[in-house]
């Protein structure tokens, strides 16, 4: 029983979500896009190049950066590892269903290409709509920053 008058709620609330300002926080001063980007996009120069091992080596060290990338786009704190599935299947994303997700999160563990490029296909997106919804894009000058380079991502 809360008898905070409801400052309990809002509180635990507030510890578990995350506003555009902090978000553009996480996501360029903090760089956990550009940071992702760049274990992606090095994942796929691995796997063009032929290096299977430090394919999957890049694409595993990717993980937290991605997974604080789609939380963060989606106004939430990343649940700790132990909590991930429980956390997709009782409170849904918005751009991700769960078990979609935990498909793509083993596929890119596993270095699969395709699940990158699927992630950065969808995160491509979603940075768009979050900048539109924002006087100054932040996200996708980051995303265009990777220039010539973003060929690999969304081949």
């Amino acid at each position: 029983m809360d008898h905070t008058e409801g400052r309990l709620a809002s509180a635990l609330r507030r510890q578990a979500t995350v506003n555009a300002d902090e978000a553009e926080s996480i996501l360029v001063e903090h760089d956990r896009l550009d940071g992702w980007l760049n274990f992606a996009y090095r994942a796929l120069k691995n796997d063009r190049d032929g290096r299977t091992l430090e394919r999957r080596l890049d694409a595993a060290e990717s993980m937290p950066w991605l997974l604080d990338v789609i939380f963060t786009l989606e106004g939430r704190v990343r649940p700790y590892h132990k909590y991930l599935p429980w956390e997709l299947r009782r409170h849904p994303l918005t751009h991700w269903r769960a078990e979609e997700l935990l498909v793509l999160l083993t596929a890119t563990l596993d270095g699969d290409p395709s699940a990158i490029r699927a992630a950065f296909a969808r995160i491509e997106t979603t940075c768009a709509a979050f900048d539109s919804a924002i006087p100054v894009p932040v996200l996708t000058p980051v995303i265009e920053g990777w220039g010539d380079e973003l060929q690999l991502l969304r081949h």
